[in-house]
């Protein structure tokens, strides 16, 4: 069953609004407080960073995550209210009770989503009182200016929505996405909110999105840097009058390939987007003795600067892969391995191949490109995202807070 693309993003299933205003914590003038609601409340999964600093916004919304219900995300951008102590996780418990009393539901519904600067305590004045004009404008169009409420170094708006057809009904999952540095999987600094009006069962739920995150949020790096915030949200309201969808249902292979699809797009749009980012990569690992063993030598590829660099100018040197594959601490077979740059084998059976070095040089100019290993000791694999590092990186990042 093929998935159509709609209009609409995070707001495109039934009973979902959005909105996006500025609370002026952001000195430039953007929105930078935004706000996704539910009709009813909605079943809830997530995946939160791993972070061993992770902000209050992200220890909040773990204990709502453990009830399995919410009904809103409110989310801000100019300021992570990470490293910030008591008056930080007071400052969250403020924004989900204002949030709360504006939209009459229980504090317990209220996840909470902030990035941006790390330990500069919120201007909660502000963002308190902002909240009652950001509820006064929820509607079924906000998807754009909440894409762009919770905007930080990113250039772009990411946003996508799809429709199946499970049962009988149209059932559609929409969503956005914020990200463009400190991206590294466990996730990302980044934040991806999506809502679906199917009604499935909570456990098939968890399931799929559990899926859907290992294969796409957090198979994507830009630098190499885990964040304090990362937060994915799914909502399911079920509002599509579907019949509920179990783990082990056919129509929950169509759903979790609808959702993987939703994800990959913001994903590689992340990546896209990425600080200085000029041209990506799709690394692929096959032949690994397990999977843990692909996924770190993806990462150990992904995330190599001298990888990274040959990207950034078109270099084809396959000697870069060779070099961050075989420290990877991954099983491999010299004999056996081999390396191609946008399908063309470069490295095989210990020893270098001829090729068109024109040619390739030409392939690798892309805006994507391909690179493929084999580690020629098992059947495990795993894809990643990856973006150059050039010099608008450099200069971002040397001056982020000055």
């Amino acid at each position: 069953m093929s998935t159509k693309r709609v209009s609409g993003g995070v707001t495109a299933p039934k009973g979902f609004w959005a909105s996006g205003i500025r609370c002026q914590i952001k000195p430039w003038k953007k929105r930078d407080l935004g706000l996704l609601v539910s009709a009813v409340p909605a079943k809830v999964v997530g995946a939160l960073t791993t972070h061993r600093l992770a902000s209050a916004p992200v220890l909040w919304s773990r204990r709502v995550l453990k009830t399995g219900q919410a009904q809103a995300i409110l989310a801000n951008s100019g300021n992570a209210n990470a490293c910030t102590g008591r008056r930080g996780a007071s400052n969250t418990q403020q924004m989900a009770s204002a949030c709360a009393q504006a939209l009459q539901v229980s504090r317990s519904k209220v996840l909470v989503a902030s990035t941006g600067v790390i330990g500069v305590p919120l201007p909660i004045k502000k963002i308190v009182a902002g909240i009652p004009r950001v509820a006064q404008q929820l509607g079924v169009r906000g998807s754009d200016a909440l894409a762009e409420a919770i905007l930080t170094t990113d250039l772009k708006k990411k946003q996508i929505a799809v429709e199946i057809s499970v049962h009988g009904k149209k059932v559609r999952i929409g969503g956005i996405a914020k990200g463009a540095g400190m991206i590294q999987p466990g996730m990302a600094t980044m934040f991806a909110f999506l809502s679906t009006d199917a009604n499935i069962h909570h456990s098939a739920l968890r399931k799929s999105l559990k899926t859907a995150v290992d294969q796409t949020f957090n198979a994507i790096s830009v630098d190499g840097q885990m964040s304090t915030s990362d937060s994915v949200f799914l909502l399911a309201n079920g509002q599509a009058g579907n019949r509920s969808i179990g783990a082990n249902d056919r129509s929950y292979n169509i759903f979790s390939k609808a959702l993987a699809e939703v994800c990959e797009a913001l994903a590689k749009a992340i990546v896209k987007d990425g600080e200085g980012v000029k041209r990506i990569a799709q690394v692929e690992i096959l032949g690994a003795k397990s999977d843990a063993q692909a996924k770190l030598a993806a990462r150990a590829v992904a995330n190599s600067p001298l990888v990274k660099t040959m990207i950034a100018g078109a270099d084809p040197n396959w000697g870069r892969v060779a070099a961050a594959i075989g420290g990877a601490g991954v099983a491999l077979h010299p004999n056996r391995l081999t390396i191609a740059l946008c399908k063309t084998p470069l490295f095989r059976k210990g020893t270098a191949i001829r090729h068109n070095a024109a040619r390739l040089r030409r392939r690798f100019q892309k805006s994507e490109v391909l690179i493929t290993v084999s580690l020629g000791v098992g059947r495990s694999s795993y894809r990643m995202w990856t973006g150059d590092l050039t010099e608008g990186y450099v200069r971002f990042n040397a001056k982020y807070t000055t």
